[in-house]
């Protein structure tokens, strides 16, 4: 009986030592996640310098072979140190171009101004118009606007008035001129008072009146 016991005790203790971390699958305990991201992270791309040249959506390109970069970018070709792009001589943008767009290798006018500004509005090519009373314009091809003011005469009178939507003064009462204080009419001789005679120089309403004494009225004693 006691030896039954003991080869049972030596049983026991030999069965713990067969379990090895060996025999332990990884399988068994899968990785949590912070092991899985930490994996992902060590993933290695492919390094095209030196063998090929990727354009913006990500197409490769052997070298030697001719490919355009972006929608906007000049024609190239892949070389060993990356693309060597052409630089043409692109044509110059209309100075009154007011649209501009960059989708190819040069810039490109797609609408130029046909109107011109003035004063903050706008008139078509050949348009005519009047800002002021006194001016007279007109919208060029050129997108300029050329005025022309008119030039007024001088008013025969000492008294002119400016009518609306008229530029140049009128006299509204004739030619006249100055006796004293006294606007008088021209071509007539004009009595101011008991003593004088007036009449505007011709042509000179500028001058004072030219005036003779006369024999006074003086009034008669009894």
């Amino acid at each position: 009986m006691a030896l039954h016991i003991h080869e049972a005790c030596i049983l026991l203790l030999v069965i713990p030592g067969l379990v090895t971390p060996a025999a332990i699958s990884h399988e068994d305990y899968p990785a949590d996640e912070g092991d899985q991201m930490s994996s992902n992270d060590n993933l290695i791309f492919d390094d095209y310098r030196g063998k090929g040249c990727v354009d913006d959506s990500g197409f490769v390109y052997k070298l030697g072979e001719r490919f355009f970069p972006g929608h906007s970018n000049c024609p190239c070709v892949c070389a060993l140190d990356g693309p060597v792009c052409d630089q043409p001589e692109c044509p110059k943008i209309h100075p009154k171009c007011t649209k501009v767009e960059h989708n190819g290798c040069c810039p490109e006018c797609k609408e130029v101004k046909n109107f011109c500004e003035y004063h903050g509005k706008n008139y078509k090519i050949l348009e005519e118009f009047k800002p002021s009373p006194c001016e007279w314009c007109r919208c060029e091809p050129s997108n300029e606007v050329h005025c022309v003011v008119a030039d007024c005469a001088v008013p025969e009178c000492v008294n002119p008035v400016y009518e609306p939507e008229q530029c140049c003064p009128v006299c509204k009462n004739g030619p006249n001129c100055f006796a004293g204080t006294t606007i008088i009419p021209a071509g007539i001789e004009v009595k101011v008072d008991e003593c004088n005679i007036c009449h505007c120089h011709n042509g000179d309403w500028w001058k004072p009146a030219q005036c003779s004494k006369r024999e006074c009225q003086g009034k008669q004693t009894v």
